[in-house]
């Protein structure tokens, strides 16, 4: 089966005026202006499979954005190669729009004069979204998504968690094969979160959906995606499956230990305190000086052990680790 987007060598490079000071460098920037060009995203190549959920992080600036941007029909690239389901994104963009949802975090589709439902109107019709599963899907997203209350609604009126309910809702009304997300739950407080992340990977999961999600928020990179592709300075730099991202770079555990006696203690090489309380410490373990049985075991033999909880560290940490390394 041939994946859903292909990309060979991908470049897109903006160039700037540069700024100079005083009235010689104003006049020279007018008459004679000294261009720097920016490489935002510099020979990416990369393929997503269909239905794969798929996270692209990275520093401010990285070129997270731009790529969504290109490989939605947003931006034409300077260079190299892009396919989407068969179709160059920037050369068949009407082609395209009918295969794929797209978000913007930052950006509405909707028209904030307009009641929700009227947008919804007018994106049914564009999309020729006019028979039977149309309307099922409709009335669906809006009664996954609670909107029924916010249909007569101004958008501009929304709060910014409502208003990215109805954008979401948007995106999926033409039933997309492939959902862009740009930052989706930015600004969200965390019930907001909670529902966008959860109907996301259960729409995906149903539909066999594929998504593309670029994210700052490490619990939706956790809880929606199984792979991530991290890009620096327009580059990728890591993609690997999210569970081997986390295992490659942090090397630790987390224990926690609870016990009857008001102090709980762990004595061994390679496991350091991380919080401590009546009845209850947390232990970080590093794996390459001392196995996890090994430190369970010895905690045990001390006696007085209620309760045992190994995790992984948060998701935070390891992106920190990933940063660090590139």
């Amino acid at each position: 089966m041939p994946p859903v987007i292909s990309v060979q060598a991908l470049r897109k490079d903006f160039r700037y005026p540069r700024q100079g000071k005083g009235v010689a460098a104003a006049v020279r920037g007018v008459f004679a202006p000294d261009y720097q060009t920016v490489h935002a995203v510099d020979g990416i190549s990369l393929q997503i499979g269909e239905a794969e959920r798929v996270a692209i992080i990275g520093p401010n600036g990285a070129g997270k954005s731009t790529t969504l941007k290109m490989l939605s029909g947003v931006l034409e690239p300077s260079g190299g190669t892009a396919t989407v389901f068969g179709l160059t994104p920037w050369r068949q963009r009407s082609a395209l729009a009918y295969r794929i949802g797209v978000v913007f975090g930052q950006r509405s589709q909707l028209w904030a004069e307009l009641p929700v439902r009227a947008s919804f109107d007018l994106l049914g019709h564009i999309y020729d979204q006019r028979g039977p599963d149309a309307v099922a899907r409709r009335e669906d997203l809006i009664a996954r998504f609670d909107l029924g209350p916010l249909l007569g609604q101004p958008v501009g009126r929304l709060s910014l968690g409502q208003r990215m309910r109805c954008e979401i809702a948007a995106a999926l009304l033409h039933g997309p094969d492939l959902l862009f997300l740009d930052e989706p739950t930015i600004g969200l407080d965390i019930t907001a979160k909670a529902a966008i992340r959860d109907f996301i990977t259960q729409n995906a999961a149903g539909a066999g959906q594929t998504v593309v999600l670029t994210s700052h928020d490490t619990r939706d990179i956790e809880l929606v995606c199984d792979r991530v592709i991290v890009i620096n300075q327009g580059r990728i730099v890591v993609d690997q499956p999210t569970e081997q991202l986390r295992r490659q770079f942090l090397a630790h555990k987390l224990v926690t230990l609870h016990a009857p006696g008001r102090t709980v203690t762990l004595d061994l090489p390679g496991v350091t305190r991380r919080a401590s309380e009546p009845h209850l410490a947390v232990f970080e373990i590093d794996t390459r000086l001392v196995r996890v049985e090994h430190a369970v075991a010895a905690a045990l033999e001390g006696g007085g052990i209620e309760d045992i909880t190994i995790e992984d560290p948060p998701m935070e940490e390891v992106i920190r680790e990933i940063y660090a390394s590139v």
